[in-house]
């Protein structure tokens, strides 16, 4: 893939700029290799020097280098005075638009995970914006230039709002493309509950699953029955663990055998490494501390190498396609630009004939040199002119096909005609009908305090919205380690107060 503009340092040793864990000032932190891992190492005048796993393997953060793209924000919601990270909203200085949204419907929970950051009992109030404000922030994300595409309600346990199909219906009505749901599966044993999701048309359930034994899961029954009832009413599922060492990382290659078992109605698994919510001393720190890296490589070796560590991509691996897009339709599109080391993720193909084939794309896609070809038609019909677009891209994909090797693909697959349907159609069924095929695998490592890059921040794509007077759109990791109890606690009532009022927070 060609070199897009970059304002990022490539190579190591490199300096950034992060946060002190205990004051939260900015300082400055350097990054660099030690053994063989990269580190992040720095100092805080007042409490004392920091260190931590940055990814656990230089060779693969060099890869990903690759492909670091900025990109841009059309519409700048807040003025930035403090700097980054203390004026999101977004500011000018944040360089990724909206990819997803979260909305959190309450901090609520029917379960108390130990590792849980958004629980109203660990936190002691409940935070549950009124169903107008959600409107407003769903309103906020639209307005966006482009327009966020996609949502993801979520919580505590969004399922515990009594609302909740009206504000899928009415996200949806919004235009949405993607409407998502992250729960924990407790009251989608009810298959009448799943019928509704689906009746509001929900694009995904989110379904929080750690494992597959009960000291791990403990909920293991209930999630097996969840996945049931959305296989009969026809609702897809994406798979979205936990990871940490020395907890379920000897289980992962289980995730990648369960799905392929139910890939009619998994659609994939996002594995979440552990970012600490709280203080965590370096030895704890060590001890369960899981990169992105140390997910891969348990990957390869769980799966005996049908899945290899370099069968997956950065996200802004898929920038070249937005660049098709945006000449196609002649307006802005969405950009997939966070950097390189926020998340990997690649395809797996099953041959329907076969079940135990498990292919990657890249075992038959070159797809450096397809996205090449795409970036190559693109250029051609902006200097063209797009008065034949489709013309011009089926011309182009003459080329692109050249760097699909058909007879090492799933013989059931006609991957060439999905890639078709999808460069000229530019729409989200075909991409939809892509996504039935094919069983996707990534990873997001959020950031914590300990391993914060705020040139990672800045270029975050998963953003959260919230119910201030600015509706101000904050990225993920600044949400969750700066933002997150001063917004939450602004708009909340005490739990007790909750309590004389509705009931058990359970219920």
């Amino acid at each position: 893939m060609k070199s897009y503009q970059s304002s990022l340092k490539k190579g190591l040793p490199k300096e950034t700029k992060s946060i002190c864990p205990v004051c939260h000032k900015v300082v400055d932190a350097k990054i660099y290799e030690d053994d063989g891992r990269v580190m992040m190492s720095k100092d805080c005048p007042e409490h004392g020097s920091f260190k931590d796993v940055y990814w656990s393997d230089v060779e693969a953060y060099l890869q990903a280098e690759k492909y670091y793209y900025d990109g841009r924000v059309e519409k700048i919601n807040y003025e930035a005075e403090k700097g980054c990270p203390y004026d999101c909203g977004l500011c000018e200085e944040h360089l990724s638009t909206t990819i997803l949204a979260n909305i959190d419907l309450t901090n609520r929970c029917n379960l108390n995970c130990s590792f849980c950051f958004a629980n109203a009992n660990v936190r002691g109030y409940v935070y549950e914006p009124s169903f107008e404000e959600v409107v407003e922030m769903l309103k906020a994300l639209r307005a966006e230039n482009p327009p966020c595409p996609a949502v993801q309600f979520a919580g505590g346990e969004p399922t515990l709002r009594k609302d909740l199909f009206d504000i899928i219906k009415t996200a949806k009505e919004m235009k949405f493309s993607q409407v998502q749901l992250a729960t924990n599966g407790i009251k989608l044993k009810d298959i009448n509950f799943v019928k509704k999701l689906k009746e509001a048309r929900l694009s995904t359930i989110y379904l929080h699953f750690d494992g597959f034994t009960t000291d791990i899961e403990p909920y293991l029954d209930i999630k097996k029955e969840v996945i049931e009832n959305c296989r009969k009413c026809d609702l897809g599922i994406v798979l979205v663990p936990t990871v940490f060492r020395g907890f379920n990382d000897h289980q992962i290659g289980d995730f990648i055998n369960f799905a392929v078992d139910n890939i009619d109605v998994i659609r994939g698994i996002n594995y979440q490494p552990l970012s600490f919510s709280g203080r965590a001393t370096e030895a704890e720190r060590d001890e369960k501390r899981f990169t992105i890296p140390d997910l891969l490589d348990e990957i390869e070796k769980q799966t005996h190498g049908r899945v290899l560590k370099k069968d997956f991509y950065p996200v802004p691996s898929v920038i070249p396609i937005s660049k098709l897009a945006e000449v196609y339709k002649g307006k802005s599109q969405i950009e997939f630009s966070a950097h390189p080391h926020c998340g990997l993720a690649t395809y797996l193909f099953v041959d329907k004939q076969n079940m135990d084939e498990l292919i990657p794309i890249n075992r038959f896609v070159d797809v450096d040199k397809f996205f090449e070809g795409i970036e190559q038609i693109a250029d051609n019909l902006s200097k063209k002119g797009i008065i034949n677009k489709v013309k011009a891209v089926k011309s182009g994909l003459d080329v692109i096909f050249k760097y699909i090797n058909n007879s090492k693909k799933p013989r059931s697959l006609d991957f060439t005609g999905m890639i078709e349907s999808i460069l000229i159609n530019q729409d989200y069924k075909s991409l939809g009908d892509f996504h039935k095929n094919a069983l996707f695998i990534g990873s997001m490592h959020f950031q914590d305090m300990y391993n914060m890059d705020l040139e990672r921040l800045k270029r975050c794509v998963i953003h959260y919205a919230t119910p201030s007077p600015e509706r101000r759109i904050i990225p993920f990791c600044a949400y969750n380690t700066l933002y997150r109890e001063e917004i939450e606690k602004r708009y909340s009532i005490p739990l007790s107060e909750w309590r004389k009022k509705y009931g058990d927070e359970r219920e």
